[in-house]
Order: structure tokens, then sequence, then C-alpha cells
């Protein structure tokens, strides 16, 4: 019986080793895309960074100026605490204090609408470079592209360069 089982398992031995030969034995074209290169490389990123910069920019400069009174108003508490009268700097510490309140209520959702916006306009952009990636392998007659949890490609499989072409023929 086990004479039996050793020649089965020589067999499907033999027969997989010679399977695996023949298998890595065929050429593939194999490439890598750096996607984050890709995405930082598109001309499409590039239109999104500016339009959420547009997009974004009124509030922006809104927030720096309300820092900048919320600064003044503390240099005239630190400047003439001395010679203010108690209601006064009392008035004052507590206007400082509701101010520093609201503009870091008004930056936390500034900074909330920023990401989400940023977010919604990058998850498009992914979809393009997806799209891109496929069709440039197609093209090229690729039969394997890898893209992320690849440690290192060599230049000679490296098609991030194709692909941002692409894209950049595409926009």
């Amino acid at each position: 019986m086990s004479k039996i089982k050793l020649s089965l398992s020589l067999f499907i031995l033999v027969f997989t080793g010679l399977y695996i030969q023949s298998v890595s034995a065929e050429d593939y074209k194999l490439g890598a895309v750096n996607a984050l290169r890709v995405l930082e490389q598109s001309p499409q990123a590039e239109k999104a960074r500016q339009t959420i910069e547009k997009e974004f920019s009124p509030r922006d400069k809104e927030l720096v100026a309300k820092q900048k009174q919320l600064k003044s108003l503390e240099d005239k508490l630190a400047k003439d605490s001395a010679i203010m009268s108690e209601s006064e700097r009392t008035k004052l510490e507590r206007d400082i204090i509701n101010q520093k309140r609201d503009l870091k209520r008004e930056q936390d959702e500034f900074r909330e609408d920023f990401n989400f916006r940023r977010n919604e306009e990058f998850a498009k952009i992914q979809k393009d470079i997806l799209n891109a990636i496929q069709k440039v392998a197609k093209e090229n007659n690729y039969d394997v592209v890898l893209s992320d949890g690849v440690i290192y490609a060599s230049p000679k499989v490296d098609i991030s360069e194709l692909v941002i072409e692409y894209l950049k023929k595409n926009q």
C-alpha cells in the first residue's frame, strides 16, 4: 500500500514539475506601474489641484484674516491690560475666547470640506488612471501589469511614463 502511495506521489510530483516548467518556459510581458507617480504627474491631477485651490482660496483667505484679527486682539490685551478697567479686560478676554472657539470650528469645517472635495476629485482621477493603465497594457501587449505592492520594478518593466503620456493625450 505504501508503494502505491509513493508511486502516485512521485507521478504527481513529476507531472506537476513538468507542467510548471512548460508554463514558465513561455514568455510573458510584464509591466509595473507606480500609481502614485502617475497620480502626481498626470495633467488631470494638476487640473484638480487648481480647481480645488480656486474653490477654497476665498475661505482660506477669510480664515487668515480672522487669525490676524484675533492676534491683534491678543496683542491689544497684552499691551493694554494694565490700563484697562476690569470690565473692559474681562469683555476683551471673553471676546478673544469666543473668537478662538469660532475660528477653530471654522478651520475644522474648512479642513473637512477640503479633504472631502479633494478625495472626491482624486477618486474620479483614479478611475481615469485605471482605465489608462488597462488601455496602455492592451495596446502594448502586456500579459500582466502590477501596481501597488511592488517593492521594486526595473525601468525595463516600468510603464508609468507610458500611462502618463496616455493621460496627457486624453485629458
